[in-house]
């Protein structure tokens, strides 16, 4: 089982683009495809290597702009050769060499098992973030559970099963889009699973420090809603979110972004609707998460 790791750029990074590309390269039993999709921005010269007698590469990818997230990632997968691939941000790391071992032997056995979201650790040894860990009951992330959603820049996920629901959103740009790509995979009777046991390091920042982060969050979200939720549970989710916001956000500047986000995303158009079975929102009910939360 051959093994991709898609890494995106905008070339600013080059320090902690090297370290994660070498944490790619340098896995036990790896021999692993690094893609480096520069976006929107050349892919600066690195100084880490393809180890000695080792079949891992490297291979360069240029967009001609900043095409998000969502786009970066898809034309990271179109240029990949593996069976399964691992998204990086170029700002992490992998702590552990037999994190690949793990991943091929996971995927070579469960054939079911379409994304495997990691465990994100402190560098510092802080405490970690809680959205991190992809489910409501986040308090103990040393413990691996089935999810609904993963983490984008920490997982790994099966080529065939990610091309087979059409990998993801472009529209979306940044939030949310790995959560439409996960219902999607849900719908079509594939597992995700949050493995304690593969660990990536990532420094704690926040996301709100994204200039539109308030506006794409909620405009995504409305998108999410509509593309993928029967009617009836798409109204109760959008609400849902709208209660919660009201809630915990007490900046006037941040919520004013949010509605204005979530105007956008009822006036414009969401990309192809497929409503999830109710079975499927009733699958997601018993793994801990409906989609109306």
């Amino acid at each position: 089982m051959k093994i991709s790791c898609v890494i995106l750029t905008m070339g600013n990074r080059v320090p902690e683009l090297d370290r994660a590309v070498e944490s790619a390269l340098n896995q036990s039993d790896g021999d692993v495809e690094v893609v480096i999709v520069g976006n929107g921005a050349d892919v600066p010269e690195l100084s880490a290597s393809v180890p000695a007698g080792s079949s891992a590469s490297i291979k360069t990818v240029r967009l001609s702009h900043n095409a998000g997230i969502p786009a970066g990632r898809n034309r990271g997968v179109e240029e990949c050769s593996g069976d399964v691939v691992l998204f990086l941000d170029d700002d992490g790391w992998y702590a552990d060499k037999d994190l690949v071992s793990h991943l091929r032997e996971r995927f070579s056995t469960e054939h079911d098992l379409a994304v495997v979201s990691f465990r994100v650790m402190d560098p510092d040894g802080g405490t970690g973030q809680r959205r991190h860990v992809p489910r409501l009951r986040a308090g103990d992330p040393e413990r691996s559970s089935p999810v609904t959603t993963f983490l984008g820049g920490a997982c790994a996920i099966r080529r065939s099963a990610f091309l087979q629901v059409g990998g993801l959103p472009e529209r979306f740009f940044y939030a949310h889009e790995e959560t439409d790509l996960a219902w999607r995979l849900l719908g079509e009777g594939y597992r995700i699973e949050y493995d304690a046991k593969t660990v990536m390091y990532h420094p704690q920042v926040p996301p709100t420090r994204h200039a539109d982060f308030y506006r794409l969050n909620a405009r995504n979200r409305v998108w999410l809603a509509r593309r993928n939720l029967p009617w009836p549970l798409a109204v109760f989710y959008l609400l849902n979110w709208v209660a919660l916001t009201l809630l915990r956000e007490r900046s006037t500047s941040a919520l004013r972004a949010w509605f204005k986000g979530f105007g956008e995303g009822l006036r414009e158009p969401a990309g192809e609707r497929r409503p999830m079975a109710w079975n499927t929102a009733w699958r997601m009910l018993r793994l801990g998460r409906p989609p109306i939360v």
